[in-house]
């Protein structure tokens, strides 16, 4: 029995200091744990921030066009026949007026030549006819007949010498000739295309704005144009031309600009960005694009400033005392990697541009702009 009531003290004991150990590891402790947290200060988030400026910017309407010579044509016969020669190179620049295919005209030119005997026969005969009505040998019909032979014969020449300037391509204007689509010795049907043609300096921009834009659009306002090509150059130009009428189906005008290509890199049918460059420049508040928190209850940005002072509490040495405020403002044109600001925000004004995701308002921030992300390395998209 003393054994039994000692063993079942030590167990008794054992029991109650495993039950309070679980307790204070379970219970306790995690209560301990969550009031250390909830007491300590909240991390310091380490941001990049970028200053609000002030920039003139004049308003632009963006488009979309489309590149097309000032002059383009297709190459063509207006005459079937065998193509005798070339005188060209595809991509190469011709003179206006250069010959530049020749087809067979063989045919033509033995016609010519009888023609031309015909012709020489009906004028000796009208030579004699007109010495003989002189004389009164001969009747004035016999003459109007020998002046009607030696008319029809002269017609029948400069056919001939027409269908062989037709197996003739001459360049119309100067230009830029296109790839060959024929070979020497082939037979091409009127009509049949050869190779293109195209006048490359100045070079046109077709592009459509939208109705509601038409007011605000002249010839002669500056265009500034851009092409994926070549994605870091500006190509400039004027509007030289409205067309008549809106589409009713898309209730577009479509615009038509000249640019000037005297390197000829630009070429017909290139996609282009096109801005027009409307209206007087205006004084506007500017930040980067990365600095806008997009959302559907309206458009924010942070704003550093200083902590306000705390009576009696001790700053760490390593405490910068910023904070961040957070506004709504709204949001203007963009141009490039940099978003208009209509309200909101004052110049000189100091903005969060990275780091926005881990903030709130009253936050405290470090200021890192080590942390911002290169301009080179944006990915957004260029207006």
């Amino acid at each position: 029995m003393r054994r039994f009531l000692i063993f079942s003290l030590v167990f008794v004991l054992l029991a109650g200091f495993a039950g309070g150990l679980g307790y204070f590891q379970f219970i306790v402790k995690p209560e301990i744990i969550k009031g250390f947290i909830s007491k300590a200060p909240p991390p310091v988030a380490v941001v990049a921030v970028t200053e609000a400026k002030a920039e003139e910017w004049i308003e632009r309407i963006p488009a979309v066009g489309t590149f097309r010579a000032v002059q383009g044509i297709e190459l063509a016969p207006q005459v079937g026949g065998i193509i005798r020669a070339f005188h060209f190179d595809s991509g190469q620049e011709v003179a206006k007026g250069a010959l530049l295919v020749e087809l067979e005209d063989s045919v033509e030119q033995a016609d010519l030549k009888s023609n031309l005997a015909t012709l020489k026969n009906t004028d000796m005969a009208l030579d004699r006819q007109r010495q003989l009505i002189t004389g009164g040998s001969t009747s004035r019909s016999t003459l109007d007949s020998a002046e009607a032979a030696r008319d029809q014969a002269s017609a029948a020449v400069e056919r001939s010498r027409a269908l062989i300037a037709q197996k003739a391509l001459s360049a119309p204007f100067a230009g830029r000739i296109g790839l060959r689509r024929a070979d020497i010795g082939q037979y091409v049907s009127p009509g049949t295309g050869i190779a293109s043609l195209q006048q490359l300096d100045p070079i046109f921009v077709d592009f459509p704005v939208p109705e509601q834009a038409v007011t605000e659009l002249a010839t002669g306002q500056t265009v500034e144009v851009t092409v994926d090509a070549w994605p870091d150059e500006m190509f400039q130009g004027k509007v030289v031309s409205l067309d008549a009428r809106v589409s009713a189906e898309t209730r577009n005008l479509v615009v038509r600009a000249e640019v000037k290509n005297a390197s000829k890199r630009l070429r017909p049918g290139m996609f282009a960005n096109v801005a027009v460059l409307a209206g007087k420049a205006q004084s506007l508040v500017t930040l980067p694009r990365t600095a806008i928190a997009y959302s559907l209850y309206g458009d924010g940005v942070y704003v550093v400033k200083p902590a306000p002072a705390q009576p009696g509490a001790a700053q760490a040495a390593d405490d910068h005392q910023m904070i961040v405020e957070r506004r709504v403002v709204k949001v203007g044109a963009a141009r490039g990697a940099r978003v208009s600001i209509l309200s909101g925000v004052e110049p000189g004004e100091s903005v969060v541009s990275e780091g926005q995701l881990k903030l709130m308002a009253g936050a405290r921030v470090k200021v890192d702009n080590t942390l911002a992300l290169p301009a080179s390395l944006n990915p957004l998209p260029r207006q």
